[in-house]
């Protein structure tokens, strides 16, 4: 069978007794396609029939379900491909909003590199996208350096306030966890400095031109695209509630509510003068201006004014810093993750386990597939939420969780016909909404970049003036005495944030990344096992169907409580029917597909004869879009 018609042909000798094999075919009439609603064994309510279902769009509603309509039929490809992938020869970017990757082309064509191009988009996105980004957040990025034919890492995470005290933070805390919203969530933001920092190595252009459409952006105005209007609003909902626990919302719902502080309407035009002057002041300035000059000085007044914690001495003692990424081999690819403090190591070990396994044979979309892989993150992030943190402050068994020995011990504990229970985390030996991004230029280097502001906008609070969120990444800390990532002053929170990138031999293949908290490692080994075990291109593997578990016996800041030993398996509406009522068969606790997937950016790296040629992709579940020249 070609793979450039692929539509999910699967081999029904793959699977042991107990947990069948879906068969392949296309979506046809009473098949959920990929928009439509939850299939028949996700649970819920049964579905309507057709003849019960609305005729047209309802004016004012965020979706249109129809679960008797599949997506329109692609001449090539994967019958599940939204699109086709963005290919050119001289640099190429994928972004989650159509300006900023309009953004990052046009500082290419100037003649930035693919580091000056990745700082531009990230200043648009803080405008454009301030649902999932932002100069109150921090960064890490993965970059394809060409002159040292390596991958070489950034980690720019802020820590916590020197004077707010463990002691503080546990009064303010709520069913044994920090609070989502307000001051005590706030840490120092790192993404300026972790623009400067690359720029210091990799730029080309002049610092201030990197901010000029971004300035543009925010004065002119923008028109707000559709999901990213329907987070602002929810946002701005929150910020409302009563007793949300944070200290002060004026400035927020000034900043980004509009007039009647609900939040734009979709393609309502959104200005931010106040972040205009505030990039325009870091564009003259530097990084210095932000942490320890005078943009330092109102976040420093602004927190006291509000009885806040976050301090000039935080902001100036803050410095980003050069790491390097950890890897491991599957199946012929070398895949790359930051450690640090963030959750990037849970991809290797997802994907170590899964070697162990014949992916290929098991077929795509298959119960045999997904549950194999649902397990190795359940066994992943069972280790996840006991050792990282932190490594300045703990010792994280970085090697071991990370080897191949440790994989095959985990990987015994699979079993193909039923579900793990109970699960732990390993014995170690003695001795944590995002933006993603990705850009490439004629050169040969590759950026893979994230940043993020954590959960929603951010804590709520917007310094006077500045129109940007500050990040609640503290919400990230354990408070149990002798965790690793136990809170303390001047300490980096874990994180949840990750790059992807994916070498094959000595050359670049893939910058990539899939955004959305504890999504993060499970998307990027399904972008993975997409295009190494089912052949996938990127668009196609972008937009295949994906499963999102949530839980785990050992509860990190962002992940749902209440969902019993097993968690809960949330399979989009693509998945086929068979196979989720075959994973609902076993066991697997099956939820509604809530939009937690997350969202994919892609540049591909490939040779023709001596012509390097990128191909970018990005999918349907943003507002973005790929474009290479």
């Amino acid at each position: 069978m070609r793979r450039r018609t692929f539509i999910a042909a699967l081999p029904g000798a793959a699977l042991l007794p107990g947990i069948g094999m879906a068969q392949g075919g296309q979506a046809g009439p009473g098949v959920p396609g990929k928009q439509g609603a939850p299939g028949p064994g996700q649970g819920g309510a049964p579905q309507p029939t057709t003849a019960t279902l609305p005729p047209r769009w309802v004016a004012g509603e965020d979706r249109f379900l129809r679960p008797d309509v599949a997506a329109g039929d692609r001449p090539v490809g994967a019958s599940f491909a939204s699109r086709t992938a963005a290919y050119g020869i001289n640099g190429a970017a994928g972004t989650a909003h159509p300006l900023a990757t309009q953004a990052g082309i046009d500082i290419l064509r100037r003649g930035g590199s693919a580091v000056d191009a990745a700082i531009a988009i990230n200043a648009c996105l803080g405008f454009l996208e301030p649902t999932s980004s932002g100069i109150g957040g921090d960064a890490y990025v993965m970059i394809w350096d060409p002159k040292q034919r390596k991958v070489v890492g950034l980690a720019g995470s802020g820590a916590s306030p020197r004077g707010l005290s463990l002691e503080t933070v546990r009064s303010r805390a709520r069913g044994g966890a920090l609070p989502p919203l307000g001051a005590v969530s706030v840490s120092v933001p790192g993404a300026v400095d972790a623009w400067w920092t690359m720029h210091q190595r990799y730029g080309r252009l002049p610092w201030a031109q990197l901010f000029e459409p971004a300035i543009a952006h925010a004065e002119a105005g923008a028109p707000v695209p559709d999901i990213i209007a329907y987070y602002i609003r929810r946002s701005m909902a929150a910020f409302r509630r009563p007793g949300n626990g944070i200290e002060e919302t004026a400035n927020a719902l000034r900043t980004y509510g509009l007039a009647d502080g609900k939040g734009p309407a979709i393609g309502q035009v959104f200005r931010n003068p106040d972040l205009a002057r505030t990039y325009r002041a870091i564009a003259a300035g530097g990084r210095d201006t932000f942490y320890s000059g005078e943009i330092a000085r109102v976040i420093d007044r602004y927190f006291k004014r509000i009885g806040g914690w976050l301090r000039l001495e935080d902001l100036a003692a803050h410095r980003s810093e050069w790491i390097a990424p950890h890897r491991t081999g599957y199946r012929g690819v070398d895949v790359h993750a930051l450690g640090a403090n963030t959750q990037g190591i849970a991809t290797l070990q997802m994907l170590n386990i899964l070697e162990t396994f014949d992916l290929g044979d098991a077929g795509f979309q298959s119960p045999l597939s997904i549950h194999l892989q649902a397990e190795a993150k359940r066994l992943a992030y069972e280790d996840r939420a006991r050792f990282y943190a932190d490594p300045h402050f703990s010792k994280v068994p970085v090697e071991w969780l990370v080897s191949k020995d440790y994989a095959r011990e985990r990987a015994k504990l699979i079993r193909r016909d039923r579900i793990l229970d109970p699960v732990h985390p390993g014995q170690a030996p003695s001795h944590g909404d995002t933006t993603y991004f990705s850009c490439a230029d004629k050169d040969g280097m590759m950026v893979s970049m994230i940043q993020s502001n954590f959960r929603g906008m951010g804590s709520g609070l917007v310094a006077d003036g500045l129109g940007f969120m500050f990040q609640d990444r503290g919400q990230l800390f354990s408070l149990r005495d002798g965790h690793p990532n136990i809170y303390a002053p001047g300490k980096r929170p874990f994180q949840t944030i990750i790059p992807g990138f994916a070498t094959r031999g000595s050359d670049p293949w893939m910058s990539f990344g899939v955004m959305g908290g504890d999504m993060q490692p499970q998307g990027q080994t399904q972008i993975i096992v997409n295009r190494v075990d089912y052949g996938l291109e990127i668009q196609s593997a972008g937009d295949a169907p994906r499963w999102h578990h949530e839980g785990s016996s050992q509860s990190m800041g962002e992940d749902s409580a209440g969902l019993g030993p097993r968690g809960l398996l949330r399979l989009e509406s693509g998945v086929p029917a068979a196979t989720k009522q075959r994973l609902a068969d076993i066991g697997w606790t099956i939820g509604e597909p809530d939009g937690g997937f997350g969202r994919y950016e892609c540049v591909e790296h490939r040779m023709d004869g001596d012509t390097r040629v990128y191909a970018a992709a990005s999918e349907m579940r943003a507002d973005g879009c790929a474009l290479a020249y």
